[in-house]
């Protein structure tokens, strides 16, 4: 009985320490982006290990209309690995939470990735961003 109660305390111990090294692939914080009528704010993100989430570029902040009254949606633009750009719309005039992640099905993970804001201005008038913020995985 003694014997059983060590291995499963053991076993217990090694799933917990497992558990918590996978799910420290931590998040490193992003700078603001900013640009007419938009903003993304309190920005994270993270590059997933290969096996857990696809090897995702993971990411998640608050994206706001920061001009209510201009009648604009706003949205975020993401690719990861020289891909097309993947499109997250916000709500006009409203602050949103977004948390997605975006990644290469051909890899085992994801080591580069792009992300801006934007306003949409219509089809009259060309959409305005941010400046696009890049990072590499350090992989």
């Amino acid at each position: 009985m003694r014997k059983l109660l060590v291995g499963v305390l053991a076993t217990g111990a090694f799933l917990v320490g497992a558990g918590t090294a996978v799910g420290t692939a931590g998040w490193h914080g992003m700078p603001e982006l900013h640009s007419s009528g938009v903003d993304f704010l309190e920005g994270e993100y993270r590059f997933n290990p290969a096996g857990q989430n696809h090897g995702a570029f993971e990411w998640k902040g608050q994206l706001k209309d920061a001009d209510p009254e201009d009648g604009h949606n706003v949205y975020m633009l993401v690719r990861v690995e020289g891909h097309d750009w993947v499109r997250y719309n916000g709500k006009q005039g409203k602050t949103v939470s977004l948390h997605h992640s975006n990644w290469d099905g051909a890899q085992r993970y994801t080591s580069h990735a792009d992300i801006k804001a934007c306003r949409n201005r219509g089809s009259l008038h060309p959409d305005n961003c941010s400046r696009t913020k890049s990072y590499p995985s350090g992989r």
